[in-house]
């Protein structure tokens, strides 16, 4: 399976030869793309210069910062115009543990479309988080888990691994949130076209390096686009069960 490791950046000069270096010792075969927002502290440049020492390295460098969603986009789309058969997204900031690659890209050659690394199933944790951040974080991913009857408990987690089929079957021209709202956009997407999801445990750790590029935008854009999914999605069950019983009464 031709794997595709796509990396957005912005501003990670202090990460991005360590990252790239460690998932190159971790998965040999394995491509990385780095998506550079055309960052003012030259992470791009360093990506190129890693890429001619270590190979397997891709680099696209945008004009403006575009969000993460945006990077994704572009990101699966250029793997999917290269052949690739799987994808995984990813933090530069260490974040995510490179070591967990191979566990987390296991469940696709068993037959599932998505794995998610999930905090919250057992096995997962994030040490770093105070209660009352973790409280937030769960109370969102419940809310979006039963607004949208999607049976995961990580809907936001950041660190997965796709299908080419999925990704194809999704449409990223059709996905238009980004950052929070994109992660579980794709989940909800993938399991609306008919698949399968599953997730694998995973250890979260604070960035060490670099400023986090959350805001409460993202968080507002997420709820506020999973409230109108969820909408969409029981009306259309009242309209199908209405045009269901309208069917029955005219054959009478």
């Amino acid at each position: 399976m031709r794997v595709l490791i796509v990396l957005p950046t912005y501003n990670e000069a202090g990460n991005i030869v360590g990252i790239l270096t460690k998932i190159r010792s971790v998965l040999s075969q394995a491509t990385v793309l780095v998506v550079d927002d055309s960052s003012p502290d030259s992470t791009g440049d360093l990506a190129k210069k890693t890429a001619e020492e270590i190979g397997g390295v891709e680099v696209i460098t945008r004009p403006t910062k575009s969000g993460l969603g945006s990077a994704y986009r572009d990101g699966f789309t250029w793997g999917l115009e290269h052949g690739f058969e799987a994808f995984v997204e990813m933090d530069s900031d260490f974040s995510h543990d490179p070591g967990t690659l191979p566990k987390l890209l296991e469940p696709l050659d068993k037959g599932f479309d998505v794995v998610v690394g999930s905090r919250y199933i057992p096995g997962g944790s994030i040490p770093d988080w105070s209660w009352y951040r973790r409280f937030i974080s769960k109370g969102g991913n419940l809310y979006a888990s039963l607004l949208l009857s999607i049976p995961v408990s990580d809907l936001t987690s950041g660190f997965r691994a796709y299908t080419a089929s999925v990704i194809r079957n999704i449409d990223m021209s059709n996905v238009k949130a980004d950052s929070y709202g994109f992660q579980i956009e794709m989940v909800y997407k993938a399991m609306l076209g008919g698949g399968r999801v599953t997730e694998v445990p995973i250890r979260f750790i604070d960035r060490q390096m670099g400023k986090s590029k959350m805001s409460m935008y993202t968080v507002a854009e997420a709820l506020l686009l999973v409230t109108w999914w969820g909408i969409v999605a029981r009306v259309g069950k009242i309209a199908r069960l209405f045009y269901k019983l309208s069917a029955k009464e005219s054959k009478k």
